[in-house]
């Protein structure tokens, strides 16, 4: 990997075209998220597709985190190879670099929980204490937010104006709790409540603190939640994974779930999103009336259910859908007339 920017780099990824381009869809997507119920033809409904995303690997080979200018160098170096492709005119093709760190597990690893490596994915082990003992890490010493808050600052004196800087995965309160202790905390949010809240108050004051974090040091046009390039959102939106709703009732969701979303989502002066990857349709009324959410994002077996989130949200709410064999893109168009719908196209031509 390479160690320094080059200058052609600087020079493509500062580009006052470009970024004009840039500014021009996102004026386009924002101007869909404030009236999104006029009839849509394929050619008007937003499209985005992530051919210019890249979120090279962290790890060296002996397992160790990579120097934060090195990552930042040759990401950049890479992505300005590809940022002409903003110029397609029917599809927005975000340029951005992803800090994918530890995957899905990136806030597990921050409040303690011990990572493996296997067959090129990231697993956690449960915690061994029980749930309700929970303790707010020392992020200070942390090794992990340490280079994590160098990559941030590598970035921005690198001084490139074009592309996002996508975040870690910040995930949401349920899917760190679940991660942490399986099974065990869904029973304990039955039997014992209070330790259930207790953990829960943990973990989304750290989400909170670390979308703050963000919030406060990266320009706001650059600012973009996990899986930007298939979830761009208008400027000053957060994103929570709505992903292990699915394993819970309404009734639960709405007590210990749902003012630990909105609070993620409150970190951001615009109502925000929540993905959705599974059968999560007993929470549809909740996310209506959630003042905090914007949109809902849909892919796999949550994307077979887009009828019912059209028809069941409020008419200001988006939905992106990542069309899949249980939803193609021609039958939302049915289902949506193109009105409040947004397509994700990953790295396929549209």
């Amino acid at each position: 990997m390479s160690t320094y920017i080059l200058d052609s780099t600087r020079k493509i990824l500062n580009d006052p075209e470009l970024i004009s381009i840039r500014d021009a869809r996102m004026k386009a997507l924002t101007d869909f998220y404030a009236d999104p119920n006029h009839p849509k033809t394929t050619q008007t409904v937003p499209v985005l597709c992530g051919d210019c995303t890249f979120r090279p690997g962290l790890f060296d080979k002996d397992g160790t985190l990579l120097p934060p200018e090195e990552w930042v160098a040759f990401s950049l170096n890479s992505i300005a190879q590809c940022a002409e492709i903003i110029r397609d005119e029917s599809v927005f093709r975000p340029v951005c670099i992803e800090y994918y760190t530890y995957g899905v597990h990136y806030i597990d690893k921050l409040l303690g929980a011990e990572l493996v490596f296997s067959g090129g994915q990231v697993y956690n082990n449960y915690l061994t204490t029980e749930v309700g003992e929970l303790e707010y890490p020392d992020l200070d010493s942390h090794p992990l937010w340490i280079h994590s808050k160098a990559v941030l600052d590598a970035f921005l004196k690198a001084d490139v104006k074009l592309p996002y800087f996508g975040l870690p995965t910040i995930a949401s309160a349920l899917n760190i709790a679940v991660n942490l202790y399986g099974q065990d905390f869904l029973i304990a949010m039955l039997e014992e409540p209070e330790a259930a809240k207790h953990d829960l108050s943990v973990i989304t004051r750290l989400l909170c603190y670390i979308h703050s974090y963000y919030r406060d040091n990266l320009p706001p046009e650059q600012l973009q939640p996990v899986i930007s390039a298939h979830r761009t959102q208008p400027i000053g939106c957060g994103q929570v994974c709505g992903c292990t709703t699915q394993l819970v009732s309404k009734e639960l969701y709405d007590e210990f779930i749902a003012p630990c979303d909105e609070a993620v989502l409150n970190v951001y002066p615009n109502p925000g999103m929540i993905h959705l990857c599974g059968g999560h349709t007993q929470h549809i009324e909740t996310f209506r009336n959630m003042k905090s959410l914007h949109a809902v994002q849909l892919n796999d077996r949550a994307a077979g259910d887009l009828k019912y989130y059209f028809e069941g949200l409020r008419d200001d709410q988006v939905i992106y859908l990542d069309p899949c064999k249980e939803m193609s893109a021609e039958e939302a168009m049915r289902i949506t007339d193109g009105r409040r719908l947004v397509l994700s196209m990953p790295n396929r031509p549209v």
